[in-house]
């Protein structure tokens, strides 16, 4: 079994995340999106075995309101648990800021990941019609909501 971290993303990440993204996407980030690592209320990390990078996300928080933007893990490496984790960290990060929701948008077609994100405890709330493009044209994009519930 890999050693397993999660570290901040920074620059020395870039090249191995510039690979994934265009590997695990059909339609990739820009490199200037990716490459922007310092936006308004980012956080974003990457999962590291055995110090290769092997995942990544990009998130948002903007006022309590948690925005995933992007996550990915390397083609070679998924179906390990990569993702999960990757999404359970996302979480973790969430709560440690206190927001008080997470938002996504997937692909409709991307079935493994709708899955992964229901069992999380995500909950579908609306659709965009025709918002990805796909080589058959376009897509649905599901919208998906995770509340979190904090004692005061």
């Amino acid at each position: 079994m890999a050693n397993l971290t999660f570290a901040i993303m920074d620059t020395e990440h870039l090249d191995a995340i510039l690979s994934i993204e265009n590997m695990a996407h059909s339609h990739p980030w820009k490199a200037s999106m990716i490459t922007d690592l310092n936006g308004r209320g980012a956080f974003n990390y990457v999962l590291m075995a055995d110090e290769s990078v092997v995942g990544y996300f990009y998130a948002q928080n903007i006022v309590g309101e948690v925005s995933l933007l992007n996550i990915a893990v390397s083609p070679s490496e998924q179906g390990k648990g990569y993702g999960r984790a990757l999404l359970n960290h996302f979480l973790e990060q969430c709560e440690f800021r206190e927001a008080e929701s997470a938002w996504l948008e997937v692909r409709e077609s991307n079935q493994a990941a709708v899955s992964l994100y229901l069992d999380e405890g995500f909950n579908e709330v609306d659709r965009r019609r025709d918002y990805y493009p796909s080589d058959q044209g376009r897509e649905d994009a599901v919208i998906m909501s995770y509340y979190f519930l904090f004692s005061s």
